[in-house]
């Protein structure tokens, strides 16, 4: 993790703490041991995430569903924050997965409860910020409350940006930025999403809400990588590699199967108007797309992109398509995304499969799988959101 080590100050003097949450937050933690050295600070990862640190203590907690250890880890963070004065620091380390890694649920809510809010969250539908405002306000560390449990240290928060736009808020649902919304706010986010949730958090609500108003000065807050410095490299090394390259954009959103017919979309248009002497064009784009799950198929937003864009394209020569979550993981599954060519649906229709069906039941990993076009990295170690690339050749 090169950047770490650029953004760096030069290590204070005096009592110096580390915390951290993310799946990049062990790569993190280890590039910072390799300039400061040894360093006293826990943080909190994906299992399987891990990195040989020397002496900052390193947790394996679930993601995206929140587990006991991820809830004994958070705890272990407050615990230690909690023994620091005003002329000590705290350098906080945050990715993307944090919201999930950092567990500690508002008083009356059960892991259990917990675990069913953030079941009932990712199969809505709703855009990551929605969901992050129910989280904050249902949480003892969300919406700068970790910031303010620093106090009265001074704290460094090294951010790498997964969600669009880079609103600090949303990352790791904005554990050391202030938040501005109200209770209310996550009450009326239910009811647009028609959530079931459990009874007790109604009466978590009616309580008012433990988040941090945006005013604390002793927190810093720095976004060190983001998705759009990720897509801007792939445009430059496609473009010297002979490509043009369309931009969509880095910061999209909305619902999976229907972003992907109108990208889908936008490639046949683009090739309609390519003549048979222009280079071929890479259409790129960013964000986080959400599933609205109606079914129990094992899928995530990037696969089911590629699926219903593979569906619409219908086998059209001469282009193809990779959906991927950068940190190697596609929704909850150990699959980063899909690839799809013009002779996947051929390849499925030999397999007596049907992508229509797969697609309606929200079963993209297992269409992928089946056909041979899962792209399966294992974990990368950082996090900056989803990557979207279709190759369009002229006919």
């Amino acid at each position: 993790m090169e950047v770490i080590p650029l953004m760096l100050p030069r290590k204070p003097s005096g009592r110096v703490v580390i915390i951290g949450a993310g799946k990049a937050s062990a790569r993190m933690a280890e590039a910072v041991e390799s300039v400061w050295g040894p360093c006293e600070g826990i943080v909190i990862t994906r299992y399987g995430y891990t990195r040989p640190l020397n002496s900052i203590k390193m947790v394996e907690a679930a993601h995206p569903t929140p587990d006991h250890q991820g809830v004994l880890g958070t705890q272990e963070i407050l615990t230690l924050l909690e023994t620091l004065g005003e002329n000590d620091f705290v350098l906080g380390l945050i990715s993307g997965g944090g919201s999930s890694l950092l567990c500690a649920p508002a008083e009356g809510l059960s892991l259990s409860d917990k675990q069913k809010v953030n079941r009932t969250l990712l199969s809505s539908g709703a855009p990551i910020g929605e969901m992050n405002v129910v989280r904050k306000h249902l949480s003892k560390v969300k919406g700068g409350q970790l910031g303010a449990a620093s106090y009265p240290s001074n704290m460094l928060c090294l951010i790498i940006s997964d969600v669009a736009g880079d609103n600090l808020s949303d990352i790791a649902s904005g554990v050391t930025t202030g938040e501005s919304s109200k209770a209310q706010d996550a009450k009326d986010i239910i009811s647009k999403y028609n959530m079931d949730m459990p009874k007790v958090v109604e009466t978590i609500f009616s309580k008012g809400s433990t988040v941090v108003p945006p005013t604390d000065n002793r927190v810093k807050n720095i976004i060190v990588s983001a998705p759009s410095k990720s897509l801007i490299a792939a445009k430059e090394l496609a473009l010297s590699q002979g490509f043009s390259v369309e931009f969509l954009g880095d910061a999209l959103e909305g619902e999976a199967k229907s972003e992907g017919v109108r990208q889908a979309n936008i490639a046949l248009k683009i090739q309609s108007k390519l003549q048979a002497k222009d280079s071929p064009v890479i259409l790129l784009s960013g964000g986080e797309y959400t599933v609205s799950i109606r079914s129990n198929g094992i899928g995530g937003p990037n696969a089911e992109f590629a699926l219903a864009a593979l569906v619409h394209l219908d086998e059209q020569p001469g282009i193809y398509l990779i959906s991927c979550d950068t940190d190697g993981v596609d929704g909850a599954a150990e699959v980063a995304g899909a690839f799809v060519a013009p002779t996947t649906l051929n390849i499925a229709r030999l397999k007596g499969i049907n992508a229509c069906e797969f697609l309606e039941r929200n079963d993209s990993h297992s269409f992928f799988k089946e056909v041979g076009g899962q792209i399966v990295t294992g974990p990368t170690l950082t996090n900056v959101n989803d990557f979207r690339a279709f190759l369009i050749q002229p006919l």
